[in-house]
């Protein structure tokens, strides 16, 4: 069954912010779409989870959680915002991810510019040939995937971090409002990032409805939107914030040119691959600012958050990395039975 969610440009040139809650995965996202609905839901379910980053149940549970801090749900009272009752449970799911994350992705700070430390971790990650995958080899319906799993961030881009501006002072600030200014189009509704990105889904005959696909994505797309979403409701994790921001920034340009050479490829136009092509040109810039004025200044103001910073870098790095490998592992599996079959 379909469950539409709302929120998408329409022909009559009109928004509809809001959104259905999309159908539970097991009972952590059961327990708070139902006491989001009907308040007086007594028993919390325990929350335990070996692999937070792969439960796609304890994903869609954060991820509602904390669209509460965006858009909200259609059903849902604008003021369940601030339920003590949920505020909790989101701090219950939010403790066994956090543990996770800082087990695996933590790292010690070193005494160099934390410029060159992130300059460092990501010439260091791991190269899954994702970019190189969809530049020469992707078929349509492999892009249309992609693409898809990606909207469910690309379609609130810039949002998360937009949270970080009012934590932040002096040149710290400015080089952030700088990034975002240019996320946001500057000023120019077709020139947002995410409107680019609406252009090239209904290239692809994908609906470009802010949280059509949440859905029928895995865990681990969820686990992209919510990571940064994370860090951007504490104010703790300010510094994990600005390097997340830092690392999407400064491994944005190369990928996205072999995404628009794959996109151009498969008869994409130029309008349909410019959510790309301008990644191309506005992050070569957005390397340096993020990199030296955003994180340089903060931790020039606050170096006792050098780790965090490189904390959240680490983990948009490998959030990303999560994705790929799953939708490299379909298509390799698919492409091996393909060729097995014509065998």
């Amino acid at each position: 069954m379909r469950y539409p969610l709302r929120g998408s440009l329409r022909d009559s040139g009109g928004y509809r912010s809001e959104m259905q809650l999309p159908p539970a995965r097991g009972p952590l996202s059961a327990w708070i779409s139902s006491r989001l609905v009907r308040a007086g839901e007594a028993y919390v379910p325990a929350v335990v989870s070996d692999r937070p980053q792969a439960d796609g149940d304890l994903q869609l549970a954060l991820w509602i959680a904390y669209e509460l801090q965006y858009r909200g749900f259609d059903e849902v009272d604008p003021g369940r915002q601030w339920d003590p009752d949920v505020i909790v449970f989101r701090t219950l799911l939010e403790q066994p991810w956090i543990e996770w994350l800082e087990a695996n992705y933590r790292i010690a700070p070193e005494a160099q510019p934390v410029a060159v430390q992130l300059r460092a971790l990501i010439d260091d990650k791991e190269d899954l040939r994702l970019a190189p995958y969809l530049r020469r080899h992707a078929t349509r319906d492999q892009f249309r995937e992609f693409v898809l799993n990606r909207s469910v961030y690309q379609l609130k881009e810039a949002d998360p971090h937009s949270f970080g501006i009012a934590r932040l002072a002096g040149a710290a600030k400015a080089a952030l409002v700088e990034i975002q200014a240019d996320e946001y189009g500057g000023g120019r509704v077709e020139r947002m990032h995410s409107e680019l990105f609406r252009t090239t889904m209904r290239w692809l005959r994908l609906d470009d409805t802010y949280g059509h696909y949440v859905p029928e994505v895995p865990a681990v797309t969820l686990a992209v939107s919510n990571v940064m979403s994370l860090f951007a409701m504490h104010h703790r994790w300010t510094g994990a914030l600005v390097g997340h921001l830092a690392a999407l920034e400064m491994t944005s340009t190369l990928p996205n040119r072999q995404y628009a050479t794959g996109a151009i490829r498969l008869g994409a136009s130029a309008d349909q691959a410019r959510y790309f092509t301008e990644h191309v040109e506005a992050d070569a810039v957005h390397e340096q600012i993020a990199a030296h004025d955003l994180c340089g200044s903060y931790v020039q103001e606050h170096p006792e958050a050098v780790g965090d910073v490189l904390f959240g870098a680490r983990c948009a790095l490998t959030a990303d990395g999560h994705v790929a490998r799953h939708l490299l592992s379909r298509w390799t599996d698919a492409d091996a039975c393909e060729h097995r079959d014509a065998g």
